[in-house]
């Protein structure tokens, strides 16, 4: 491992992370930085249970990381609570962290500070977003327009989680490259659509 490790999130599947690759290698290459390994996450940051940001914290803790690069620090988290922990505990540990775009390093007081309050900031995007939808939701049921997900659409083709598991794979994983909660993974794998 290469002492940096850069950390890329986007939302869902069909997300492309080509804009965050680009400016993250455009601030690698203006750092001299050549040698750096990726964790690329494709799901929600609402938790921290995912694969490759799991994966990044045992190198972390394994001491094989000394810098972590992020394009925005809403990618290591949606949660103030969990951004936050998640911070210092890389902190306490000497792990340097910078957000690209955002134009922060956290090495200092002054970073540290800027973080939670960015952090805040995403939480905050977040709950709008659901308040949005939610609101939004109810308006449609109020007229008699909102039906929901028609019954018998799927996010994914069950098929495809079956072949998977019969690949091996749990259903985290199998969640995670479909794109898809574990609880409907389950139900794909039980004939329940």
């Amino acid at each position: 491992m290469s002492g940096t490790a850069i950390y890329v999130r986007v939302s869902t599947v069909g997300q492309n992370v080509a804009g965050q690759r680009r400016e993250i290698e455009r601030w690698l290459e203006g750092n001299g930085i050549t040698d750096a390994d990726w964790f690329i996450d494709k799901m929600s940051g609402d938790n921290l249970a995912r694969p490759e940001f799991e994966r990044l914290q045992r190198a972390i803790f394994d001491g094989r990381v000394r810098s972590v690069v992020v394009w925005k620090l809403d990618r290591l988290s949606r949660s103030l609570k969990d951004g936050i922990n998640v911070l210092s505990e890389w902190c306490e540990r000497g792990v340097r962290v910078v957000s690209v775009t955002q134009a922060i390093d956290l090495s200092g007081a002054v970073g540290r500070m800027l973080a939670a309050v960015l952090l805040g900031i995403a939480e905050m995007e977040q709950e709008t977003r659901r308040e949005r939808q939610a609101a939004g939701i109810a308006a449609a049921k109020e007229q008699g327009i909102y039906r929901g997900r028609r019954k018998g659409t799927t996010k994914a083709t069950p098929t495809r989680a079956q072949e998977l598991r019969a690949n091996g794979l749990t259903d985290r994983e199998i969640a995670t490259a479909l794109g898809i909660s574990r609880r409907t993974v389950q139900r794909y794998l039980n004939g329940i659509q």
